[in-house]
């Protein structure tokens, strides 16, 4: 039923809880494969953008390394898992990467926000639930 499932990761002990209940989805149906979203929000300056001679930006491997339990947690639980490292806003990035990748599912955490924290803030779960096409498992 959920073959690919989407995993929003951020290295965070909200997505280390996602990631258990995604590996534990995975690993129950056959030939499932979770892909590991770790999004960078860390846009580019306005003069960045500017810039004619603007070059692609890597991902800094500090970065990377906030999701490396995650991924070896999957790995341990020999699930298959594809990474994806992008900059960009958490809630618009992950829904255009379930959408994009036409995913069965997708698996968050969630920071439990008050309401004011909420409508001040926003909410990535949010975001996400309201704005991806497939359905959204939000882990508290």
């Amino acid at each position: 039923m959920f073959k690919k499932i989407l995993l929003a990761g951020d290295g965070s002990n909200h997505s280390r809880r996602a990631c258990e209940k995604a590996a534990f989805i995975a690993g129950n149906t056959e030939g499932a494969v979770v892909m590991l979203v770790h999004v960078v929000d860390d846009l580019p300056s306005r003069t960045d953008v500017m810039d004619e001679e603007m070059k692609p930006r890597e991902i800094p491997d500090h970065r990377k390394e906030r999701v490396q339990p995650l991924i070896k947690y999957l790995e341990k639980e020999g699930i298959p898992v594809e990474v994806k490292h992008v900059f960009g806003e958490p809630g618009p990035t992950i829904v255009r990467e379930a959408n994009d990748n036409e995913v069965d599912l997708v698996v968050i955490g969630s920071r439990g926000l008050n309401q004011f924290q909420q409508m001040v803030l926003g909410s990535v779960s949010h975001k996400v639930v309201k704005r991806a096409v497939c359905p959204v498992m939000v882990v508290k």
